[in-house]
């Protein structure tokens, strides 16, 4: 049985070095593991309870809470915007924090990964884009984390899915997330 991963990311630059790094964990996925990449972010509106109401709810935000519950695991790749999350990502998971106590993302694991052009790979934005993952439900796996610093400088010439070093972290990370979903023996 496959273990089907959610791919969210933070970035909706067709050039991001984020979708690159979604693009490497989906060729680098090990057997037995789906990585979906979900294409739709920038259709989802700004979450607001007042249409978040059974019959209302926007067919983006629909789709959206579709593939996440059909999910095992997530693993949310965020760059890093003015130091912290970008608007993109907050807003899936305020989405699929809802409604409370059983979105999409209760009790799912989730695992929080990126690069960014600074020194420290964007690890401000991954903190809090696990926080936030953790207050909307997720289990968030705190050891599992990948943050690869001067990404326009090391991606210059080479794509994230053709660096080893990069794909061995990613091979790594998936590894850790979808034993964290699978179902125990």
């Amino acid at each position: 049985m496959s273990v089907r991963i959610l791919g969210l990311v933070g970035s909706l630059r067709s050039g991001s070095h984020n979708r690159q790094l979604a693009e490497a964990a989906v060729k680098h996925a090990p057997d037995g593991v789906d990585i979906v990449l979900y294409e739709g972010l920038a259709d989802v509106p700004f979450y607001n309870e007042d249409i978040d109401v059974e019959g209302s709810v926007p067919a983006a935000a629909l789709r959206l809470r579709e593939a996440a519950t059909a999910a095992d695991a997530f693993l949310l790749f965020s760059p890093e915007y003015n130091g912290t999350i970008p608007a993109v990502l907050k807003n899936a998971i305020d989405w699929l924090s809802r409604p409370y106590g059983a979105g999409a993302l209760t009790g799912k694991p989730v695992a929080v990964v990126g690069t960014a052009l600074g020194q420290y790979g964007g690890v401000w934005a991954q903190d809090e884009s696990r926080k936030a993952a953790g207050i909307a439900g997720g289990a968030v796996l705190e050891d599992v984390k990948l943050s690869i610093p001067n990404s326009a400088g090391r991606f210059a010439e080479v794509h994230p899915a053709d660096d080893a070093e990069v794909s061995a972290q990613l091979a790594e990370v998936l590894g850790k997330v979808a034993a964290a979903a699978a179902p125990a023996a």
